[in-house]
Order: C-alpha cells, then sequence, then structure tokens
C-alpha cells in the first residue's frame, strides 16, 4: 500500500510540474511574440540622430527582451524629409524621424523656442524642447504618438569666405532650414532652404555660400573640405521628433508602450550629450585636417546681431499670440526651461 501511494504521489507531482511548465511555456510565448517596426530617416547613420535612433532601437530591443525587434533605415531610402509624416501616416513606415524647421508654418510654438534663445549647448537645448513638446504637444502631431524630441546646439555660420560683420553677410546665399530663412533675412544674408543632405553639392558647385546648422556637419558631411570658415556667434537650434503610427502604437503590448515612453526623456539626454561630445570631435578634425578658422565678432558687432535677433523673437511671439495660440506663455516657460537645465 505504502509503494503504491508513493507511487501515486510521484505521478501527481510529475503530473504539476509538466502542466505547470506547459503553462509557464504557454505564457511565454505570448508575451514573446515578436513585434518588429520600421524606422526611417532622411539623413546617413553617421549623423547624430542617426545615433540616436540606433541607441533608441538597442534600448527597447534590450528591455524587451528580444520581443521587439526595429529595422532602421537611412539616408533617405525608405522615406524622404518632405515625406516623413505622410509616410508614418500612412504606414509605409511605423517610425519616422525629422527636423520640425523642415516644415514652415506647421509647428509655430517650436518656431519660438527654435531662435536663438541662450542655448549653451545641444543638451540643455534638448531637454528644454523635449519638455515644451510634452508640455504644448503640437497640433500638427496630434495624429501621431511622440516617440522622442531632441535638438542641436545653436548653429553657427560655415561658410567659404570669413563673415565677421553685418557687411559680409548681405546677400551671402546661405542654406537654413526651412522655418529660420527670416532669421538670415533679417541679419541681410541670402538664405536657401535645403535639407542638410543637399549641402555638401550645393557648396561644392557654388550654388550655396555656406551653411548654417550645429557644428558636426563639417565633419560628419565634411563640409569643412569646402567651407573654411566658422562665425563664433550661436543662432537659431534645429528641432528633431520622431513619431510613431498611431495605429502601430494602439496595437502594443502595454509593457512595450511603458518602455517607449521612459525612454523618451533619456533620448533627450542621451542625444545632447552625445552631440556636444561630437561637435568638439568635428570642430577638432576641422581644423587640424581642413584648417578651418574659427571668426570672431567684435563686441560692438555682437550687440548689432543681438538687437536684430530680439526684435525676430518679438515678431514671432506676436504672429503666434494673434493665431490665439499661447506664444508669450510659451516664450517664457522656454526661457524658464534654458535656465534650469543650465544650473
Amino acid at each position: 500500500m505504502k509503494v503504491l501511494w508513493n507511487v501515486v504521489w510521484a505521478v501527481t507531482i510529475i503530473s504539476l510540474l509538466v502542466a505547470c511548465r506547459t503553462n509557464e511555456e504557454g505564457t511565454a510565448n505570448v508575451e514573446k511574440e515578436k513585434i518588429k517596426l520600421s524606422y526611417a530617416f532622411f539623413a546617413p547613420d553617421s549623423t547624430f540622430p542617426a545615433v540616436q535612433m540606433k541607441k533608441w532601437s538597442e534600448e527597447l530591443e534590450k528591455r524587451t527582451d528580444g520581443q521587439v525587434e526595429v529595422e532602421l533605415f537611412f539616408g533617405g531610402s525608405f522615406l524622404e524629409a518632405n515625406n516623413m509624416f505622410e509616410g508614418v501616416a500612412n504606414g509605409t513606415a511605423d517610425i519616422g524621424l525629422t527636423a520640425t524647421t523642415y516644415e514652415p508654418g506647421r509647428f509655430p510654438l517650436l518656431e519660438i523656442s527654435d531662435l536663438p534663445s541662450g542655448y549653451p549647448n545641444s543638451e540643455v537645448a534638448s531637454q528644454v524642447v523635449n519638455d515644451l513638446i510634452k508640455e504644448y504637444p503640437p497640433e500638427a502631431l496630434s495624429d501621431f504618438k511622440i516617440i522622442t524630441s531632441f535638438a542641436t546646439e545653436p548653429s553657427y555660420i560655415q561658410s567659404v569666405d570669413p563673415i565677421s560683420n553685418l557687411n559680409d553677410l548681405s546677400g551671402k546665399q546661405l542654406r537654413i532650414s526651412g522655418a529660420l530663412t527670416p532669421v538670415m533675412k533679417k541679419l541681410g544674408a541670402a538664405p536657401v532652404g535645403m535639407s542638410q543632405a543637399e549641402v555638401p553639392e550645393a557648396l561644392q558647385t557654388g550654388v550655396i555660400e555656406g551653411n548654417i546648422s550645429s557644428r558636426e556637419v563639417l565633419k560628419d558631411f565634411k563640409l569643412a573640405e569646402t567651407a573654411k570658415y566658422v562665425t563664433d556667434y550661436p543662432l537659431t537650434i534645429t528641432s528633431f521628433v520622431a513619431v510613431m503610427n498611431k495605429d502601430t502604437w494602439q496595437g502594443l503590448p502595454d509593457d512595450v508602450k511603458k518602455v517607449i515612453d521612459e525612454l523618451n526623456g533619456e533620448m533627450s539626454i542621451f542625444t545632447g550629450k552625445y552631440l556636444d561630445e561630437h561637435v568638439k570631435e568635428a570642430m577638432e578634425w576641422s581644423k587640424e585636417t581642413e584648417n578651418l578658422e574659427v571668426i570672431s565678432l567684435s563686441q560692438e558687432e555682437e550687440l548689432k546681431w543681438e538687437e536684430t535677433l530680439k526684435e525676430i523673437q518679438e515678431d514671432v511671439v506676436e504672429k503666434v499670440d494673434s493665431k490665439e495660440l499661447p506664444g508669450s506663455e510659451y516664450r517664457d516657460r522656454l526661457y524658464e526651461l534654458v535656465e534650469k537645465y543650465s544650473e
């Protein structure tokens, strides 16, 4: 009888273990069903926004234990800057990354924060922009899930000939991202709107006489081979935003959504820090390899530029206020955040 009882007990234990294992495996299979996402960007994979994409995808895959796989498409191989939002909206790509300044008029509040506002670097600018987008969600992105946002360091004039005053700047054909052309017009230049990817050829062929952007492009796009001068005066920033197709977002499991939300602010900080370090490397490389020269403005000249740029921001804020949008409130919050993150 005792032997029989032991046999029955052993069979029961084995059955329970098998059942538990089956249940665990079954649950694991459901939880770890593979999710594949496509992520598009218009510039090459060596650029700093693309580095952010790689880091974001690595972190997402790691934190979901491989449940999510992200396929990255760089250099406009999937979507270009001019159709990024449309492509994500119609499902051509699950996620797209682009610069908001490439679409003038679509992001009126961001146009305020893109203007010269005392940003010391990309790390501060990125966190400010990320917070502002969360606090003042752009109406143009209401049909998307915002994955992350960040910004460049302030832009600088990178020119074929030295520019040290407004007279040197007058009439110069300089590339700048679309929404910021009024800045250079006000300073007397002749701004040319085009994507950063088009700049190297445009400089080499003389279509433009310089580029205005953050300085990592001097190395990333080899612009220092043609643009031998940088005017040491901080101008506008360029804001970037990554968005996901709303249906794709709604179809994700809650635990995956949680990871993506956690990565939003983290990637803003990561990207800003990365870019600031990369800018230092790019400037050193440009000086040592291409004999890049940094041109300083006189104190008198700096005052002229500051007065002009202050007028521009005031005009933009008034224009935004007139559309019954919180332009003045947004500007005040902008300066609070710049001070907060600059400490």
